[in-house]
Parts: structure tokens; C-alpha cells; sequence
């Protein structure tokens, strides 16, 4: 075939459907469970659709990737929701983003934290720490250090925080000490408006519906309950059986058994590839909150978030928790009502991003693309993984038409 896909989460079908739309229908989609869409699956639990691979919801920025979409669910099918998140911290329920809403906190409170921000070393223009820890000190302050970002971070991926890079952080805003001070004083929010600040999610269903229905336009060119173990780089194949000019892989590259053709150097720069596990646990009983989302910074909890699902799911009950699964106690849980996800996160570790990039340069060379959160070992969100299969499957079409 001229193309073989590995995966059926949002990445793979992404670029399956972009092909049929270029009129390409030369192409087969490996997926080794038993029902397509990755972590962005939904499964009927507590009476109403719940997200067994965490929270996802379809943000509103590219337009571009609305429009795709839609084709398969139109736009009448989802609800538009105006994202409220929020934060337990020191006992207080505040608004998310932390730095926007320091003003919601308790008088004592938004005093430290307005002295930490002021003597933060980016207000201070100290030169930039290169670790985790004495970078999150550096861009936000003691307070917001110690009380949420790094339990929260160590809740999220792990005790050795120190193993991640800085480079993935950019993307948090300077906390500014004078627009700090602004928002305690006016009582309102300062700064940009975080990601899914407005957001799409399913009338009727989980967000793993648009998934299904891209899975459906397949028809036979989607395979399940195959699971891709070896893949030969020079012969272009996987398992010894599926062969193709192109090969566009979506799943972990941690989980081949064999990569053959890939030199030594690369297969240990695979084997340094860190990832986190979470395990999303339903609760049947409603929260008194309006909120989508809630974070728990609180080491003494096991979870780091919950995700509130009668606030976003029609007719739905309940809400369900996320939590790393070193720190689940499977004991306490209702066997049918939680669901184990592996691969959650590819983790930001240092010289990652360096790594991955020689790495699927060379596989380029091949015929064989990384693609996704886990073709590429990035932490995206589902829209951006739609934009750039979009984005591969049009570079690809376009060069095999020149």
C-alpha cells in the first residue's frame, strides 16, 4: 500500500481522513484495541459517557480544524462552554490560571504572594536557572512554587522533577509583580486567558464520538486488534506482514519490541524516553460547583484533578478524578469504574526534544514519519495533533502529485 498508519487515536485517523479527502483511499490504519480513539475514547459509564484517557475537549482557535471536524460531527452536535477552572489551594477555591487569580485568595495570602512574586528572580532580572525546580522558583515565585506548582507537578509526573527541562515551561506568562498588584486591587483577572479558555464538547455523547465516526469512515481500511511490534525501517513493514512506500506511526515508540534498521545510538535515545500513567476513577455523586475542572495541588491527595462531568455532559452525573498511577490505591476503587491509561503524558525530560528531533529526522529518511503526541513525544492537546496530521497528510499528497 502507499501508506500504512500506525495507531487510531486522533493523530492517526486525522491523517487516514485527510487522505480520503484528497481522494487517496491507497492506505491501511493498525490499531491494536478493540475500538478506535486512543487516549480520546469515551466508554458508557454511570449511565452517561465518561473519558477513560482523562480530560479532552475541542478548543476553538483553529478554525481549520473546526471545519475538518465538523464534517464528521457537525458543529449543531456540540455545546460551547466558557472554561471554569479553578484551583484548591490553602483551603480556598480560586480561579485557574494561579497568577491571574491571586485576588481571589484570603488578605494574608495575596500579601505573601504579591511579596513573592515581587522578589521573583524574573522581576528581579536574574539570568535564568536551567532546572525545573529553580526555574519554576525563578519565573513564579516561592508561594506559587511550593504551595502548587511543584506538588502539582510532582503529583502529575513524578517525584524527580529535576529530570525535566525548562524548555516546555516558555509558554507560562511572565507573573508580573505591578499587574499582580492591578488584579488584587480591582478584583479582577489580568493576563492572557489560558488554553480551552472557550471550548466545544458532545450534546449527546463523549468526547470520543468524533473519533468514532471518523473510525466508521474508514469502512475496511481500519484494522483493530492488531498490535504493531516490530518495524522494519529498510523493508518499510510491521510484524514481518504490513508493507508500504510510507509508514506514519502514532503510538509510543517505547512500545515496539523491535525497531529494525534504526541504529544503536537511536534505540537508546528511545530507551531515555520517560512517560507518565494516569488512571481516571468515576465518582457517581455530583460536587456542589460549577466548575469543568478543579486542580489539587495537596500532596495528601492522592488525585491531581477531578473533571466534573454533569457541568459539560448533558444529562450526565457524577465526576471522575485523575491521578498517576503509582499513586492509585486500586482498593479504593469500584472495580468497572475506572480505567488504567499507560501512556498518558510523554514527559518534557532533558534533551528530549533534541533527541526526538535527530531521531525522526533519520526515520524521514526511511519513509517513516512520527506523528502525534506520541509519533512526535509531545505534550498536545487534540486539536493541535488534527492540525499537523492535516498538515503531513497535505505535504505528503502534495509531493507524491509532483
Amino acid at each position: 500500500m502507499k501508506y500504512l498508519i500506525i495507531g487510531a487515536g486522533p493523530a492517526g485517523l486525522s491523517f487516514a481522513c485527510r487522505l480520503l479527502a484528497h481522494g487517496e483511499k491507497d492506505f491501511l490504519v493498525l490499531e491494536k484495541e478493540d475500538e478506535a480513539g486512543g487516549l480520546c475514547r469515551s466508554a458508557l459509564t454511570g449511565g452517561a459517557p465518561l473519558d477513560i484517557g482523562g480530560g479532552h475537549f475541542l478548543d476553538v482557535k483553529k478554525q481549520p480544524v473546526l471545519d475538518f471536524l465538523f464534517g464528521f460531527m457537525k458543529e449543531e452536535e456540540w455545546d460551547l462552554y466558557e472554561r471554569d477552572s479553578r484551583i484548591f489551594i490553602n483551603d480556598t477555591m480560586i480561579g485557574s490560571p494561579i497568577e491571574a487569580n491571586i485576588w481571589q485568595m484570603k488578605l494574608s495570602d495575596q500579601v505573601a504572594y504579591l511579596k513573592a512574586i515581587a522578589i521573583a528572580g524574573c522581576n528581579l532580572e536574574v539570568p535564568m536557572p536551567k532546572r525545573f525546580v529553580d526555574w519554576i522558583y525563578w519565573k513564579l515565585g516561592k508561594r506559587i512554587a511550593e504551595d502548587y506548582m511543584i506538588p502539582y507537578n510532582r503529583k502529575m509526573f513524578g517525584e524527580n522533577l529535576d529530570e525535566l527541562g525548562t524548555y516546555w515551561l516558555e509558554k507560562l506568562p511572565n507573573v508580573s509583580f505591578e499587574e499582580t498588584l492591578l488584579s488584587c486591587l480591582e478584583k479582577k483577572a489580568y493576563g492572557k486567558q489560558p488554553a480551552h479558555a472557550r471550548f466545544y464538547y458532545p450534546k449527546h455523547f463523549g468526547y470520543g464520538e468524533v473519533w468514532r465516526r471518523m473510525a466508521q469512515a474508514l469502512e475496511n481500511r481500519l484494522q483493530l486488534n492488531v498490535t504493531a511490534e516490530t518495524l522494519d525501517l529498510d523493508r518499510k513493514t510491521v510484524n514481518g506482514t504490513y508493507e508500504a512506500e510510507t509508514i506514519i506511526t502514532t503510538v509510543p515508540w517505547t512500545g515496539f519490541s523491535e525497531i529494525i534498521g534504526l541504529p544503536e545510538t537511536f534505540k537508546r535515545s528511545i530507551g531515555f524516553l520517560k512517560y507518565s500513567s494516569i488512571v481516571v476513577d468515576y465518582k457517581a455523586e455530583n460536587l456542589d460547583t460549577k466548575a469543568h475542572w478543579i486542580y489539587y495541588p495537596d500532596p495528601a491527595l492522592s488525585y491531581h484533578r477531578i473533571l466534573v462531568r454533569h457541568n459539560f455532559c448533558p444529562g450526565a452525573s457524577g465526576y471522575w478524578t485523575e491521578t498517576n498511577l503509582t499513586r492509585f490505591d486500586e482498593s479504593t476503587a469500584e472495580k468497572g469504574q475506572y480505567f488504567i491509561n499507560p501512556y498518558a503524558y510523554p514527559l518534557n525530560t532533558i534533551g528530549k526534544n533534541e533527541a526526538m528531533e535527530e531521531l525522526l529526522s533519520f526515520t524521514r529518511q526511511k519513509g517513516v514519519y512520527g506523528l502525534g503526541r506520541w509519533g512526535e513525544w509531545q505534550h498536545y492537546n487534540s486539536d493541535v495533533v488534527v492540525e499537523r496530521s492535516m498538515a503531513l497528510a497535505d505535504k505528503l499528497i502534495k509531493k507524491q502529485k509532483a
